[in-house]
């Protein structure tokens, strides 16, 4: 029988979940590398023994983490053993070298001030679906890096900054590459989005981008409403089978595309609220989508206080509540824009994790949901790796 792993990164240490494919007792690993800012960890689709984890501090900066046995042992490419508190100091070694290329310039500020790019963490990591040793690396201030020797060198695919970057703006985060979707039918084919810069395209590999914002609306971000740069895009999600048709959740707005970016339709439909932040998609139905939505930009909890996932199983417009196990009182988390992730078991299984420290998982597609832990740190992110 399959095993699942949930890899969870929170603002004091990683946690791995591991369960066998009745996904009901769930056994807890860790706080790894316990006090620390883990932003991102996911794991090689090719090789079930590697993760990589993006691990942030005051004292060390930014670091990239890999284990080769499942999250039991993790080294720093290129470097020593992982810091401790005993160290003072960054490792010795490459991982941590993210340096931005070719003709660097500023982007624009909300007043309008320009300001140069200042690298600060890594907000995503996303492996190859082909080679365990190539993981693509999404950046704040946005830039994307890859490496190809398994973290231990990174270059920037300078690229992307080429397209109107001057005029890219941080969103309340920070002004992040939080999102890369990789076409599984193309290797050339690579989709990214930035907060709040927007959504942008690559087919040859990441030489050259484009903007794929054609549909979107910002009317209090942006005055010019045919703008294809400035955007606020929270994250994308596409199923593998489709990979033209991605779904999207906006700073607001549920929106669709079914030609590869080249036009968005809104299908926030009759959701609650269409702001939230993590959306994705079911993975033997590409038209089953899940959100979870929040009241507001400004009150970061679900609405009524009622922590609830909404399915779509018509590809938007059309949303029905999950309820069943989660809290439908008093409720004040928020679900941030990693911290959804979908297993590849029949029946689906769906997870996500909440800045109150509850990882929730449904082993039936969402119909009925369980606390697998709770009272861990604010959850960053949730991603799974389907074992053999």
């Amino acid at each position: 029988m399959s095993r699942i792993r949930v890899l969870v990164g929170t603002k004091k240490g990683a946690f791995i979940l591991t369960a066998d494919g009745r996904r009901q007792d769930w056994e807890v690993s860790g706080p790894h590398f316990a006090g620390w800012e883990m932003y991102h960890l996911k794991g090689s689709p090719v090789d079930p023994n590697r993760i990589y984890a993006s691990q942030t501090s005051g004292w060390f900066g930014q670091l990239i983490q890999r284990s080769d046995d499942g999250g039991k042992t993790w080294n720093t490419p290129g470097g020593e053993k992982p810091p401790g508190p005993e160290d003072f100091g960054p490792p010795k070694g490459e991982s941590n070298r993210f340096v931005y290329e070719g003709d660097v310039g500023t982007h624009k500020w909300y007043d309008g001030t320009q300001h140069p790019w200042e690298f600060k963490r890594i907000w995503h990591l996303e492996p190859s679906l082909t080679d365990p040793d190539t993981v693509y690396a999404g950046a704040e201030d946005a830039a994307l890096f890859k490496t190809v020797d398994g973290g231990k060198t990174w270059k920037e695919l300078s690229g992307l900054r080429k397209v109107k970057s001057h005029l890219w703006q941080p969103g309340a985060g920070g002004m992040g590459l939080h999102t890369i979707v990789l076409d599984p039918t193309n290797p050339n084919r690579i989709y990214i989005a930035i907060s709040a810069a927007g959504a942008f395209r690559t087919d040859d590999g990441g030489t050259t981008w484009l903007p794929i914002n054609r549909g979107l609306k910002s009317q209090y971000e942006l005055p010019d409403p045919d703008a294809d740069v400035g955007h606020c895009v929270h994250r994308i999600a596409m199923h593998p089978s489709r990979p033209g048709v991605l779904f999207m959740q906006k700073h607001w707005d549920i929106m669709r595309t079914d030609n590869a970016g080249e036009q968005w339709t809104e299908v926030s439909g009759n959701l609650p609220s269409d702001f939230g932040f993590p959306i994705d998609v079911h993975a033997h139905e590409p038209e089953t989508i899940y959100v979870v939505p929040i009241k507001s930009d400004s009150e970061h909890f679900p609405p009524d206080g009622k922590l609830r996932v909404y399915r779509s199983k018509t590809g938007g417009n059309e949303w029905e509540a999950l309820t069943k196990g989660l809290p439908q009182k008093d409720c004040y988390v928020n679900v941030l824009r990693d911290a959804m992730a979908v297993d590849s078991l029949e029946p689906c299984g769906i997870y996500f994790g909440t800045t109150g420290g509850q990882v929730y998982g449904s082993a039936d597609g969402g119909n009925s949901w369980n606390a697998i832990v709770r009272d861990l740190p604010a959850v960053l992110s949730v991603e799974v790796q389907t074992l053999p």
